[in-house]
């Protein structure tokens, strides 16, 4: 998780400590005016191997609990740099990876062959604002999924794709550097998860693929936003956009486990009320990645207007798989399901 951008948008408002109820939510019934009422701009590719399968169902889907007293300086003593260098995936390949297994029941009908003449992604420091998640399922898991920090009136969400579940012990790392004795924006702790219970990555549930966090503030009361700074959540403008999406691929897949982007442009996948992006470079890992447009440079924040997620998990299968991302359209859904998450 990553880059530092101290100082800025400092806020007088200290979160105060409070035990931590990490659960995934139902999101509700829409908030009346919602579209109106929240101030918005933009939002990043699929994880091969999810802690948990996507949920299904009409009810909330509860995540493990890590206890009330799981907090920040739990999370950063939990997830050391040697446990961190450590971790291993505590499954199969991506070979028999989650997204692929929807695609076998799946026929990839909707998915043009990539272009030969696709840009590709490059590795770069990454953005503060933009990082990685940690938890454990059983045995610790490397970094499973991507995610961003997002505005909100209490400066402490972050938005990834729904079938990211986090197991326990789960933690956000901003800005993530691969073997660092310290992390540049340290590493919070994940309290309550928000995402619809019909979410999925097949058939109507792949256009619910998103999901808002809560993260705990560090030890003097900070919340995340005011060290990383923060992207605007934004409705989908449309099928075709110019987009920057920065993500953090697996080190399985990317041996040199750094935060990659790509500037591309979207178009619509043929058949289904969803983006895609044609970039080499986003495996495993990058489930959740922000698409954001109207990037700035020297914030390194931009507007977020989808995700890596959505149909088969956010992508095809096959030898050029990394080279194809789905996102699921922002709509009054996401829109809904932000009021409710600000508000924790």
């Amino acid at each position: 998780m990553e880059r530092n951008t101290t100082g800025r948008g400092a806020t007088t408002r200290h979160a105060q400590k409070r035990p931590v109820r990490r659960r995934w939510i139902a999101a509700g019934t829409a908030v009346a005016g919602v579209a109106a009422c929240l101030t918005l701009s933009s939002v990043g590719h699929a994880a091969q191997d999810a802690p948990h399968p996507a949920a299904h169902g009409d009810g909330p889907s509860p995540s493990p609990r890590p206890g009330a007293t799981w907090s920040s300086r739990d999370a950063a003593a939990y997830w050391t740099p040697d446990r961190m260098a450590a971790a291993a995936p505590a499954g199969p390949g991506r070979g028999t990876s989650d997204r692929a297994a929807h695609a076998r029941s799946a026929p990839e009908t909707k998915a043009a062959p990539a272009a030969k003449s696709a840009a590709t992604a490059r590795h770069f420091d990454g953005v503060p604002s933009v990082g990685v998640l940690f938890s454990v399922d059983g045995d610790s898991r490397a970094h499973h999924c991507t995610a961003s920090v997002v505005h909100s009136p209490h400066r402490n969400l972050i938005l990834t794709a729904g079938h990211c579940n986090p197991g326990t012990k789960a933690a956000f790392v901003p800005q993530y550097r691969s073997g660092a004795d310290k992390q540049p924006y340290g590493v919070w702790a994940i309290e309550d998860t928000f995402a619809y219970p019909g979410r999925g990555t097949t058939g109507a549930g792949a256009d619910l693929d998103f999901a808002f966090a809560t993260v705990a503030p560090d030890e003097d009361g900070q919340p995340v936003e005011d060290a990383t700074g923060g992207n605007t959540l934004s409705p989908t403008p449309g099928y075709t956009n110019d987009v920057t999406v920065v993500g953090y691929p697996k080190v399985r897949n990317d041996p040199q486990d750094r935060a990659v982007r790509c500037a591309t442009r979207t178009s619509r996948l043929s058949g289904t009320h969803e983006l895609r992006m044609d970039c080499g470079g986003f495996y495993g890992g990058t489930s959740g990645s922000p698409w954001l447009a109207d990037f700035d440079e020297d914030s390194g924040t931009g507007r977020v207007i989808g995700v890596i997620g959505g149909l088969n998990g956010g992508g095809p299968t096959g030898p050029d798989s990394d080279r194809i991302s789905y996102s699921p359209y922002f709509g009054e859904k996401v829109l809904s399901l932000y009021a409710r998450a600000s508000q924790a």
